[in-house]
């Protein structure tokens, strides 16, 4: 168990510091960010003494060597917008997203355990094909375009809910409702594949045999036992929650990391861009590792491999 916990961190690790790199460079990629934080009447002095005070006069190579030094002792620079360590904006946004990603995985796994289960119990029926449908449509309908109708719908013609901000359980309703549609149409689907061939095995027939209610057959016998492979996709889909909120923070403005990568980005804010994506990988990582150990805890096969 410990030589695989070693190689996932290992791995995880390689891509970690190959991001670091991408990430450094492309970001350069964006432009000057004299041009936005000086006039446009600005002397070449200034500009010079702008360039030397935040490091932009140095080679490409040496600020990123500069960045590898800082990084390895914590450091990961000042804001150049904030004009304060850009860790602090991050730790500041980085719980409203998971908080925002948390409530939409829980309502996504209920729900999808609930609605395949059921949908599993008569495969071909009314309740299945409607299931079906929703949830293919679910997991294919880009989230900008659900979340721009949203508040064309609900919150422009109804009146009904806001269209950003934190403050109450109403502006929770559409960024979560926008988020829960891919992973509750992925999951349903898996949950109902996998529960098709719990309900099809000896001793699920077994149970019905003894006369056990359809409920206990489906989540006592059913479900305990197909959830090793909803795992896994459970897994990936809240991974991919972090990363899709990038797009509904910034619709919906939600003080969460997305939209405080998306300023950076405009802002040409590189420290904050940077302590962005990498604590956001790394908070990756360590739930993909995560995942990983209790994947390998349910199926033994996978630590032998």
């Amino acid at each position: 168990m410990t030589r695989f916990m070693l190689g996932r961190a290992l791995h995880s690790l390689v891509a970690l510091l190959a991001l670091v790199v991408l990430v450094f460079f492309l970001a350069r990629l964006t432009g000057d960010p004299t041009n936005l934080f000086l006039p446009m009447d600005a002397s070449l002095a200034e500009r010079q003494a702008f360039a030397e005070r935040h490091g932009f006069d140095e080679p490409l190579l040496v600020q990123f060597w500069s960045y590898l030094v800082d990084l390895a002792h914590l450091d990961f620079g000042m804001s150049l917008f904030q004009a304060r360590p850009a860790i602090e904006p991050v730790l500041g946004a980085f719980p409203v997203t998971l908080r925002l990603a948390l409530v939409t995985m829980v309502l996504a796994l209920t729900l999808s355990v609930v609605i395949g289960s059921v949908a599993a119990y008569g495969p071909g029926g009314l309740f299945d094909r409607i299931a079906s449908l929703l949830s293919i449509l679910g997991a294919s309908t880009p989230d900008f375009w659900i979340a721009i109708v949203g508040i064309l719908f609900f919150s422009v013609s109804l009146g009904i809910l806001p269209t950003s901000g934190t403050g109450t359980g109403w502006h929770w309703i559409m960024p979560v409702g926008v988020l829960l549609l891919r992973p509750l149409g992925l999951l349903t689907q898996v949950v109902r594949a996998a529960m098709i061939g719990v309900l099809n095995s000896a001793y699920v027939k077994t149970a019905r045999a003894k006369g056990a209610s359809p409920r206990r057959v489906i989540f006592v016998h059913g479900v305990r036992n197909a959830m090793l492979s909803v795992i896994t996709v459970a897994g990936d889909q809240a991974a991919a929650l972090i990363n899709g909120a990038v797009i509904v923070e910034t619709v919906f403005g939600w003080p969460g990391i997305g939209n405080l990568m998306i300023n950076a980005i405009k802002q040409r804010d590189f420290a904050v861009l940077q302590a962005s994506i990498l604590v956001t990988a790394l908070a990756i990582f360590v739930m993909n590792l995560l995942i990983d150990i209790a994947y390998s805890r349910l199926d033994p096969r996978i630590r032998a491999g």
